[in-house]
């Protein structure tokens, strides 16, 4: 066969390759949407300690306050009206971690707060929480040194996180890493096809 045939197969391969690509990144961006950080109210709680009792409440507390948030906002679907029902409850909320360290007898110290607080990226389906500042009610028990607990407030969200246990900062690695996970199969099917179709085509031209 002739080289200038051979390069123009050659290049029609390349651009099927680069077509793919292109398309490929496009479907993985059009398949997780990025949610902005100014479409969403989150919560944080931070346990004393890793201590077994610390993080048993940690998590009593998190049943209750999300119960009690989310009852608040469900038939909310205003932004800045969430926020504002949130704040103007607060109160209710410091009543709600008193009465569980009650509860559990302890004499903890501890803050709630309604501030901007900083969050690793979270991915819920196709939603992806990209790492920034939130709105967030921050509850902190003690001296806040053990492992907290995250999710978002509004839209109510925090079931799926309670389904799946304590939500596990990442980095924005970890998270790419994930999101490719997701297209492992794909790739490999479809560059098993391009390996078999550049073999066919190799033997026609040089067996």
């Amino acid at each position: 066969m002739k080289p200038n045939v051979v390069i123009y197969l050659l290049f029609s391969l390349f651009v099927i390759v680069v077509n793919w690509e292109a398309q490929h990144s496009l479907a993985i961006a059009e398949l997780h949407q990025e949610v902005n950080e100014e479409e969403a109210i989150r919560l944080r709680i931070l346990a004393n300690s890793d201590s077994v009792a610390d993080q048993a409440l940690k998590r009593d507390i998190r049943d209750r306050v999300n119960e009690a948030i989310t009852e608040w906002v469900l038939h909310i679907d205003d932004m800045e009206e969430a926020k504002a029902t949130i704040e103007a409850n607060l109160v209710e909320i410091e009543e709600i971690v008193a009465q569980e360290l009650e509860r559990y007898g302890l004499e903890q110290g501890y803050e709630v707060d309604f501030d901007a607080v900083n969050f690793p990226t979270k991915l819920y389906g196709h939603l992806v929480y990209p790492a920034g500042t939130y709105d967030a009610v921050l509850i902190t028990l003690g001296k806040g040194n053990g492992e907290n607990w995250w999710c978002v407030l509004f839209p109510p969200l925090c079931f799926i996180d309670m389904a799946n246990g304590d939500a596990i900062e990442t980095t924005d690695d970890e998270f790419e890493e994930e999101i490719a996970e997701e297209t492992d199969e794909e790739e490999i099917e479809v560059s098993f096809f391009f390996v078999e179709w550049f073999s066919g085509l190799f033997e026609r031209i040089f067996g």
